[in-house]
């Protein structure tokens, strides 16, 4: 019997998320993501098809880079418009009983404080079934939105969001007891005040002296998901993710990944298959490959060249209307999204990446790759990216917004269950007991932030 694969469906909150152009399909539904129906609707197809969950990017930027402006990002919806994806999860969750729900929030502009109580809100509301995705921002355009002149370095974003987690950590960890609350009618006593202790931080851009706002919740800390590439993201990632997402354009390129990041985290003192890694991939499927490549090739002739410039100009902070589109790109650096730039600089070093072919290559699905066919050539595919790459399961983007989830349910679900590569029930726990067993809805006690279990002062 083969392990099962960690499916999650990769979306955003917003009409268009990394295919470019795409929403003018007429089978595309992106008009409908300001309609909660929608999203309910969206969350009992993954739940019925046995998803691990779904995980919601988001950005409090926006691409304003390509031609130094804004105005071809908003002509292509390049994740713009963008609604916030947490207020979403109530109603997905009560619709559902074990579809873990995957959030992105920034550690560059808010406070732990107000993010910890956020998580703590999310847990018990889904009963467990929230994550983290701890991203530390990249655009210029978003810290002067945020009464910052300029955003961080690229290395020092990275160490203000160590920090940040840790804090968070202490107050989920450290900070309320598991039967601090006590709802005694004759002692007149709902919390047990020498339960609930302070966290006591002083650190470099915090200090958070005081108690957690919140209870603990089923898992007391989100599961932590990080998808920083680069050599910080990395260490990150090994230091307090769980589960990390990757975007390699070959299997090869995957595989020197997980392997430094294996490293990484025996070198933090974690066990080497601490964190899951998910491939995030696009998978455009149908009955059949002849039918499937008919569907990829009419996506094509909808793809925005402008609009994939203007997602990978604002992510990697480098005006593309500014090189010539057949001229291969430099090895170079940015502040802005070293890891999509090397995606494409250094991750396939057999082939030297033109403007031309990184929109080409973008314009459905994003820097991920795409896999075109029907049950059994998808299956195949899948199935080698985790034999040969390393991966533990899959983000799966799409071109057009919602039907290419359901039509992966309807043909290739099947398939992967047939061969035990996917899970034939859904979900009843908590989303770490998805991701690592049942059982398993604390942190493991060699993650960092199980140190401050003990670490407990009196408030």
């Amino acid at each position: 019997m083969s392990t099962p694969m960690k499916i999650f469906a990769f979306d955003y909150s917003g009409p268009a998320h990394l295919s470019s152009g795409i929403w003018r399909h007429p089978a595309d539904r992106s008009a409908e993501y300001k309609n909660i129906d929608y999203w309910v609707d969206y969350a009992k197809l993954l739940e019925g098809a046995c998803f691990d969950g779904i995980f919601f990017a988001d950005n409090i930027g926006y691409h304003d880079v390509y031609k130094g402006s804004v105005d071809e990002a908003l002509r292509d919806a390049a994740q713009i418009p963008a609604n916030d994806p947490a207020y979403l999860i109530p109603a997905m969750a009560a619709a559902t009983k074990g579809l873990g729900f995957g959030v992105t929030s920034s550690t560059a502009y808010d406070h732990p404080y107000a993010i910890a109580r956020k998580f703590s809100t999310l847990d018990h509301i889904t009963k467990g079934r929230i994550g983290w995705n701890v991203v530390t921002s990249y655009s210029d355009i978003a810290a002067k939105n945020h009464s910052v002149s300029k955003q961080r370095s690229h290395d020092d974003r990275y160490a203000h969001a160590e920090e940040f987690v840790d804090v968070c950590l202490k107050l989920w960890e450290g900070s309320w007891e598991d039967d601090a609350v006590i709802r005694d009618t004759d002692a007149c006593t709902y919390i047990d005040p020498s339960k609930v202790h302070t966290i006591d931080h002083v650190g470099e851009n915090f200090s958070v002296p005081g108690i957690h706002l919140c209870e603990p919740s089923l898992q007391r800390s989100p599961v932590i998901f990080q998808a920083g590439g680069s050599r910080k993201g990395v260490e990150l990632a090994a230091a307090t993710a769980e589960a990390v997402f990757m975007n390699s354009t070959s299997k090869a390129s995957m595989k020197k990944w997980v392997d430094t990041l294996r490293a990484a985290t025996i070198a933090a003192g974690r066990e080497e298959n601490s964190v899951a890694v998910l491939q995030m991939v696009t998978v455009i499927s149908a009955a059949t490959d002849e039918e499937a490549q008919a569907k990829y090739e009419d996506y094509l002739s909808y793809v925005s060249y402008d609009g994939a410039m203007a997602r990978y100009s604002g992510w990697t902070g480098l005006d593309m209307q500014q090189l010539d589109p057949d001229v291969p790109l430099e090895d170079v650096k940015t502040n802005a999204g070293q890891t999509q730039l090397n995606i494409f600089t250094k991750m396939d070093a057999e082939k030297k990446w033109t403007p031309r072919d990184i929109a080409e290559y973008i314009g459905i699905g994003g820097a991920g790759p795409v896999i075109v066919g029907g049950p059994q050539t998808v299956a195949d595919e899948l199935e080698s990216w985790v034999a040969e790459g390393g991966a533990d399961g899959f983000n799966l983007s799409h071109a057009v917004k919602y039907q290419d989830i359901k039509d992966f349910t309807e043909f290739v679900v099947p398939e992967l269950q047939k061969r035990g590569l996917m899970r034939t029930e859904p979900n009843v726990g908590t989303l770490r007991e998805s991701l690592f067993g049942e059982g398993n809805s604390r942190l493991p006690k060699n993650h960092p932030g199980a140190r401050y279990r003990a670490a407990r002062v009196p408030a």
